[in-house]
């Protein structure tokens, strides 16, 4: 069986990386892009069990599998020392060896690529291949990149790299111009369906809108969690439009201040989604996420106009950046309510 027989979406990438295992023509440096969660990392770890065997080893890796996400988690709260010390890497098989970005901002380190460029000078333990991958290499910091650099001068040749990343325009041209690139899109709806029935996803229609044609999100999508983010920033978005009042946003934040271990950043992702609905909703067009929450989408967008949508967006954006100051996340949101609002606020609230 092909190793890729059961990936979905994407045919053309698929067949040209099963040309390279069958043919034996692997370039040494190959880049995947394309949206996060459309399956990047899964083709490297099919693409390498293809090549090096040994299926279930490799498949420990997954990083959607909870010990993984947890091990990650539990990394945020060491100290930079400690994390530089002991840099995090993956590899379950002795010749398929993951990088991930981790830390607080979840950037891949410099100490991570020089233990790669170490661990890229050792012999294959079995056959002629070792395989790496650097997952989001787009979040490699400035030394980092340039450390990999090095390694991309002069590749041992059984080393093969693959790096994976959502914008390839994040990343250095001499990176980009050593690299063969393989660019993934977004599922249409048919093969999404047609993934979440194989899969035996609950509430598949959902998540299948919520994904947005990106299949590692809806089989790995957390319903509850989901929904309490988003219905927190749709409240917020509710009570700047004027569609519920300011005090029946402070009852929803009272259970965004409880959250405390959740980070700001996991709930202006849905205030972009949201906009981008309610700015459909505005010109009378079709919901793209949040289809279920339509009428409440309806009711914002028929009390806001475009201009309102744009000032928000921006809004959003001074967030995203000022989030990596360890901002004071409810008063963040009660500001930015106030900035948005489209009826007067009692003030000391």
């Amino acid at each position: 069986m092909s190793s890729f027989s059961n990936f979905y979406g994407n045919q053309p990438v698929t067949e040209t990386l099963a040309k390279m295992l069958a043919n034996r023509q692997i370039p040494q440096t190959i880049l995947l892009s394309g949206p996060e969660g459309v399956g990047k990392a899964t083709l490297v770890r099919r693409f390498a069990s293809g090549l090096l065997g040994d299926e279930a080893k490799i498949e420990r890796d997954d990083l959607s599998l909870p010990a993984n996400l947890d091990a990650i988690e539990q990394r945020e709260k060491w100290t930079a020392e400690k994390r530089g010390d002991d840099p995090l890497l993956f590899s379950s098989h002795p010749d398929f060896v993951s990088f991930v970005p981790e830390g607080p901002l979840r950037q891949i380190t410099i100490q991570q690529m020089r233990l790669l460029r170490e661990r890229a000078q050792y012999k294959p333990l079995h056959g002629s291949y070792r395989v790496f991958l650097i997952d989001h290499l787009e979040r490699a910091n400035e030394q980092a990149a340039n450390s990999l650099l090095k390694v991309l001068e002069e590749p041992p040749e059984h080393m093969i790299l693959f790096a994976t990343v959502e914008n390839l325009y994040d990343l250095l041209p001499t990176i980009r111009s050593r690299a063969v690139t393989l660019s993934l899109s977004r599922l249409s709806e048919t093969d999404m369906q047609r993934f979440a029935v194989a899969k035996s996803l609950s509430d598949a229609d959902l998540r299948v809108a919520i994904s947005e044609g990106c299949p590692g999100v809806a089989a790995t999508l957390d319903l509850a969690t989901f929904k309490a983010r988003r219905n927190t920033m749709l409240a917020a978005f509710e009570c700047a439009a004027g569609a519920i009042p300011f005090s029946a946003w402070i009852a929803q934040a009272e259970g965004f201040v409880q959250r405390k271990s959740e980070k700001l950043e996991l709930y202006l992702k849905h205030a972009y989604f949201l906009l981008e609905d309610i700015l459909a909703a505005l010109y009378g067009g079709v919901l793209v996420r949040n289809r279920d929450v339509g009428d409440r989408i309806a009711q914002i967008a028929s009390r806001v106009d475009f201009e309102w949508v744009e000032k928000a967006m921006r809004t959003i954006d001074e967030l995203v950046v000022m989030v990596r100051r360890n901002i004071q996340k409810t008063a963040s949101l009660d500001a930015m309510i106030i900035r948005l609002s489209k009826q007067p606020q009692p003030l000391g609230t």
